[in-house]
């Protein structure tokens, strides 16, 4: 009973629900996220990688022949037993040309060689082969000391854009009033901690149900606005280079 009752609560990490609405704190950023990557997820077709695949929360959203996902090398990421592949943090274990599609979620931003990084996403597609990124522009530092780096939506053009990318979709997301309730609700999970998991558990459920509905009620008074909002979430085309082309 308790097994299938963690079971649950894990399956609103990613995709939250009505449940998600009064126990996942990052509700807002979350479901935005998932609701923009399902928005665009017809884009991702083929042989698809998952670079940085993590637990794949994704995964079924896309339709694909195969899904592979990829991972940093340790000993943490072996034991989740999800990853296929595991890589050195610099050069993929791939041939040119592989994959059809390549995702990568949420990544960019512990990538201290983001030319190096793309290089290899981009060896690694086939030709006009799609790339669905996503990277936050506004978040607290997570997941430290691996935590590198924000993009602006015009950085990341520009970054892609260097690297024979074209954009054919770009959204931001959580660009509206909730955007300030969700980092209320990323402040009080970092900030209330007590001796007690279960009672921790019930009082970040307790305020999140708060700061959420009030996120809900308020947000309908306020414009959404455009520079200021959590996440990047692109679509881009790998484009032939003038090298290639001349080859």
């Amino acid at each position: 009973m308790f097994e299938k009752l963690k079971y649950i609560i894990k399956k609103q990490d990613f995709s939250p629900g009505v449940l998600g609405f009064f126990i996942n704190p990052f509700y807002f950023a979350r479901k935005a996220l998932a609701d923009n990557i399902k928005k665009l997820s017809p884009e991702i077709r083929g042989r698809v990688l998952d670079v940085g695949c993590g637990n794949k929360p994704y995964q079924g959203m896309f339709m694909y022949t195969e899904y592979i996902g990829l991972e940093i090398e340790s000993d943490e990421n072996r034991k989740k037993k999800v990853a296929d592949f595991f890589y050195d943090g610099k050069k993929f274990p791939f041939s040119d040309n592989e994959f059809d599609s390549l995702v990568v979620n949420q990544v960019l931003e512990h990538v201290f060689n983001p030319d190096e990084f793309l290089d290899e996403i981009r060896r690694v597609l086939k030709p006009n082969g799609k790339l669905l990124l996503t990277v936050p522009f506004v978040w607290d530092e997570h997941e430290q000391p691996y935590d590198y780096a924000r993009y602006s939506s015009f950085g990341l053009k520009f970054l892609l854009e260097k690297h024979n990318f074209k954009i054919l979709h770009q959204i931001k997301s959580l660009n509206n009033f909730r955007f300030f309730f969700q980092l209320l609700n990323a402040y009080f999970f970092k900030k209330v901690n007590l001796h007690s998991k279960y009672l921790n558990f019930i009082v970040i459920s307790i305020l999140t149900s708060i700061i959420n509905l009030s996120g809900i009620c308020l947000s309908i008074f306020f414009p959404s606005n455009n520079d200021l909002y959590l996440d990047n979430i692109v679509v881009a085309q790998k484009q032939s280079s003038k090298e290639e082309l001349l080859t």
